[in-house]
């Protein structure tokens, strides 16, 4: 693939830098997601990327979003059901429906990429766990924690269940734990007046390990509105924050952008990542090199 912008990886205001999280692995909004090509690009420039797990049958994960095949890839039925070399013989679709030629990774792939030297020093993968805790056995387990093994430090486990990301995290040593502790009612809740001290203390007890919390940014702007600062608050608590999923085509995306960065959010979840950090430097509110601004 060919990209004339620099791509995003990071932003720089007053001392402050900004990550931009490449998510589901993509680079442009148009990119299918999860992509080896993809993958192997981001490792390569050092940024941030998100990659979804699923369990397959072999007790490990496949890097797919839905719980079955069929509207990601061109195979059919559970994931959890299909063993990994079937899945990796499988090819991604486009939201189109359209077939591709690039294949479904696993997690295996991902840990084989980066132990072979393939990964910049500053590259960090969100592995975004989309399963509960009942589909996390001894088995899982102990496969999670093998294929990680030395290289954990790379890698960043998150999930809304506290339980699956715990267990998998407390026995892989080096690997960076987040934690997201929004739904799809929060931002409503957040708008209703919901407590938002007991919101952050809720949050920091679900999961004390976790040093990043993931956070819907709709819910960062209507606390903010109200006079609180939950960037402010988790950082106060030692923890970093992602805020998550900004695309340019958002209603009122320039003043989030440059409100996100103010605030200073540690990270910025986005599908655009090359659009978002050329839009940031455009409006004035951020340099892409910690000189500049």
């Amino acid at each position: 693939m060919l990209d004339l912008d620099p791509p995003g990886l990071d932003l720089y205001r007053v001392g402050h830098r900004t990550r931009l999280k490449w998510h589901m692995g993509r680079r442009v909004r148009s990119d299918v997601p999860f992509t080896p090509s993809r993958t192997a690009e981001a490792m390569a420039l050092g940024a941030s990327f998100e990659v979804d797990l699923n369990r397959h049958a072999g007790a490990g994960f496949a890097v797919l979003h839905d719980e079955t095949l069929d509207r990601e890839t061109d195979g059919h039925g559970p994931v959890i059901a299909a063993e990994p070399d079937a899945l990796r013989r499988l090819k991604l679709r486009r939201p189109s429906g359209e077939i591709t030629d690039e294949k479904v990774q696993l997690l295996d792939d991902l840990a084989a990429l980066v132990r072979a030297g393939s990964a910049h020093p500053e590259t960090l993968i969100q592995l975004d766990l989309k399963v509960g805790a009942e589909a996390i056995d001894d088995a899982c387990v102990a496969a999670f924690a093998a294929t990680l093994s030395g290289i954990a430090p790379r890698f960043i486990l998150s999930g809304g269940d506290r339980v699956a990301v715990g267990r998998l995290g407390r026995a892989t040593a080096g690997l960076n734990l987040g934690f997201d502790p929004c739904n799809q009612g929060t931002v409503g809740e957040i708008e209703a007046g919901a407590d938002l001290q007991a919101f952050v203390a809720d949050a920091l007890d679900a999961l004390p390990e976790a040093s990043l919390i993931y956070l819907d940014y709709r819910a960062v702007f209507l606390a903010d509105r109200r006079g609180v600062d939950l960037i402010a608050a988790f950082h106060a608590a030692g923890k970093r924050v992602d805020a998550y999923t900004l695309d340019l085509h958002h209603p009122g995306a320039d003043d989030s952008l440059k409100r996100l960065i103010e605030l200073k959010a540690d990270q910025i979840t986005t599908n655009e990542p090359d659009a978002v950090a050329r839009r940031a430097v455009e409006l004035g509110v951020a340099a892409l090199d910690p000189v500049s601004k």
